[in-house]
């Protein structure tokens, strides 16, 4: 029997936690994680990491793996992910990949262009550039250094920019010309789903989520996480709005509005990178297709 990754994945705030557990369960299986943030022990309320309560017994590989002051590249990532994968393959014919990550999806499903690593001078840099300049400052120094990835690229993440700035800045090179998009050879099968919703209805759940991360605690969370305000796993949706109200630049209600904002225009960006995947099945609630997977199928 050929051992099968099947993957679960699907919009901020869709509903991936409690489907991937119970299909867990049901296939008598484990869970790996694909969240550049989840698996980060200081990153919990923001993240919307599962509580041991919601994993319900079922293991979740790469949920509190690493410490924030020992950040992990999204290549690191790639290694490490396989080599679990492969590891649990030895106990499962199906394992579950999970998260709405799409770098990291992306990863482990196909495998990573080879970037030179970055020094730690090109990260100062691109780092000012944000500091002095905010976003707009990366998009316009993307625009001059590599005007071809500039067009691709998700203009709205930082993460993104920054990544592709830094690669710049270490080797005099535009960032484009690392990438050959070949795809990785894998050992598996994969059978990838992608959850949805209404539009109106992800929307109201994603408000509701970010009101709940308020009452929670998610304001003292970023607090205490300042001194390493500068990471990249925190210039994201739900740190970074709070960041910048923690520096006096908005008050408590303007930044939960923007979080929503943020959070809603962040959702819309994955299901347009959710289309690209090949062979990728769309599925609504109830989520049939998931419920009733076939894990005995060869």
């Amino acid at each position: 029997m050929r051992k099968t990754l099947l993957t679960i994945t699907g919009p901020t705030a869709v509903g991936k936690t409690d489907l991937t557990v119970r299909a867990a369960q049901r296939g008598k299986t484990e869970i790996v994680s694909c969240d550049s943030r989840q698996i980060y022990r200081e990153l919990s309320i923001g993240t919307a990491k599962p509580t041991l309560e919601e994993m319900d017994g079922v293991p979740h590989h790469f949920v509190n793996e690493v410490s924030i002051k020992n950040p992990i590249s999204a290549g690191e990532f790639e290694k490490l992910a396989v080599k679990r994968i492969n590891s649990l393959f030895q106990k499962y014919n199906t394992v579950i990949l999970t998260g709405g990550s799409g770098l990291y999806l992306n990863a482990v499903l196909f495998g990573l262009d080879d970037f030179p690593d970055v020094t730690p001078e090109a990260s100062e840099r691109v780092g000012e550039i944000y500091d002095e300049k905010g976003l707009e400052g990366l998009k316009q120094t993307l625009k001059t250094k590599d005007p071809e990835y500039y067009n691709t690229v998700d203009l709205h993440n930082p993460v993104r920019l920054i990544r592709a700035l830094e690669v710049i800045e270490t080797t005099g090179k535009p960032f484009s010309e690392f990438r050959n998009h070949t795809p990785k050879s894998r050992p598996w099968k994969n059978d990838i789903y992608v959850l949805n919703r209404d539009r109106q209805e992800l929307h109201t759940r994603i408000e509701e989520r970010v009101d709940e991360m308020v009452q929670q605690g998610l304001f003292d969370e970023v607090q205490a996480l300042q001194d390493f305000k500068n990471e990249k796993a925190l210039q994201t949706v739900g740190y970074r709005e709070i960041f910048d109200f923690l520096d006096g630049k908005t008050t408590k209600n303007e930044c939960i509005e923007l979080i929503k904002r943020n959070t809603r225009r962040y959702a819309k960006r994955q299901i347009t990178w959710f289309k690209k995947i090949p062979n990728a099945h769309f599925c609504y609630p109830p989520y049939e297709e998931i419920l009733k997977y076939d894990f005995q199928k060869k």
